[in-house]
């Protein structure tokens, strides 16, 4: 009989994390909608889009292997504890900039620059404290709540953002965003680990990233999904943070963007909820081949730049992100050993963000040159192009997870 979706709840530790994670992602959902349309506002530019919205990602880049270190050497919740502080201040930087009348796109990259590498340092301790907060029996459960009510956060953040944006401006949407980071900052004070639960780290760092590579290249399951995401990611990134709000601003408008991003959340709600409770022996396969699914939104907007299709679209989307992603986390949780899961999850972010900068930064001149219907398009082809490919491989279809029913 399947587990209670709710049965994590009961871990206080668990409850701690997921309002934190809860309340960051409201945040970050605020945060690429109001800073995208602050920029349109103020030169109008795809290129100058791309180059704020990379800057934050480039950084990321940089930084997430020094982050994964970092979170197996000390207390995973200080240290989102710190850098969702650290990001609360780069957001009232930038809201009281865009406010004051100061923004400038040398001082808009700057700033995003610096709030992708707080992002860099949190991620890989977020992803790898949910072992930690709750049993391994309640493992796959746990991680669909997270992130079910992660995605509860990003619909709420997506819709409030189209309404503050459209009705007050994206300055007031972004010191709002502050707020939200300070909040999780809170959250995350209230978990308390064991001292035995996470190992000191006394060694040198180039070992330690050294061994984390060895696992991470050891499965060609693990690099083989990564290399599909740094190209998913990549189309993503340019379609939905660039091309996305410049079609929207021409055809259906900047509130019917907001509701598209909010849909898609809401689908990744309905698909939290559905992976908590199926949990297939093969999940790792089903879920990277709903991935296809993802190439839906770009046909909508490239082929019929109205709303209703692409909300459509962007809800399946969200479903099947949800899919791949509870498997994913599941899988890496009970295959590498724990210790190294954090460094594990570095390289996979290293390697899934490493081409959104390009991304990001290309589609603008390509939109400009080749046409926004042309980039959206190609874009929906090598997502699953992507996919097809790495669905070729035995160990992709022959992961089983441990425990699954015969």
């Amino acid at each position: 009989m399947p587990t209670s979706l709710t049965a994590p709840l009961r871990e206080t530790r668990f409850r701690a994390l997921v309002t934190g994670r809860t309340l960051a992602d409201f945040g970050n959902a605020v945060a690429p909608f109001a800073l995208a349309f602050a920029v349109v506002d103020l030169t109008g530019s795809a290129v100058d889009l791309g180059l704020v919205v990379g800057a934050r990602s480039l950084a990321n880049v940089l930084l997430v292997l020094f982050g994964g270190m970092l979170a197996d050497r000390l207390p995973r919740s200080v240290i989102l504890q710190g850098t969702e502080t650290a990001a609360a201040l780069t957001q009232a930087v930038i809201a009281a900039s865009v406010l004051g009348g100061f923004a400038s796109v040398p001082l808009l990259a700057g700033l995003s620059l610096i709030n992708g590498a707080v992002s860099a340092i949190s991620l890989p301790a977020a992803a790898s404290l949910t072992p930690l907060t709750v049993p391994a029996a309640l493992l796959a459960p746990a991680n669909a709540l997270v992130r079910l009510l992660s995605n509860v956060g990003r619909i709420a953040g997506a819709a409030l953002a189209g309404v503050l944006v459209a009705f007050a401006g994206s300055g007031w949407a972004l010191g709002g965003n502050a707020l939200l980071f300070l909040a999780a900052a809170l959250a995350y004070r209230r978990i308390r680990l064991p001292q035995g639960e996470r190992a000191p780290g006394r060694r040198r760092p180039f070992t330690e990233l050294a061994e984390g590579w060895r696992e991470f290249r050891a499965r060609s399951w693990v690099w083989l999904v990564v290399l599909q995401f740094m190209v998913v990611n990549a189309v993503n990134a340019g379609a939905l943070l660039v091309v996305g709000p410049l079609v929207a601003d021409d055809t259906f408008g900047r509130t019917g963007w907001g509701l598209a991003l909010a849909v898609q959340t809401a689908g990744a709600l309905l698909g939290g909820i559905v992976a908590a409770r199926w949990q297939p022996r093969r999940m790792l396969a089903i879920g990277v081949a709903f991935i296809m699914v993802d190439a839906l939104p770009m046909l909508a907007l490239g082929e019929t730049p109205y709303l209703l299709p692409l909300l459509v679209a962007m809800f399946l989307s969200g479903i099947a992100i949800e899919q791949f992603a509870v498997a994913w986390d599941v899988s890496l949780q009970e295959n590498i050993p724990p210790d190294r899961l954090a460094r594990v999850y570095s390289y996979d972010m290293l390697g899934s963000f490493v081409a959104m900068p390009l991304g990001q930064i290309a589609a603008g001149p390509l939109a400009e040159h080749a046409g926004r219907s042309a980039t959206l398009l190609g874009g929906a082809a090598l997502i699953v192009g992507a996919t097809a490919i790495v669905l070729l491989n035995p160990q992709v279809r022959g992961l089983v997870r441990q425990g699954a029913p015969g």
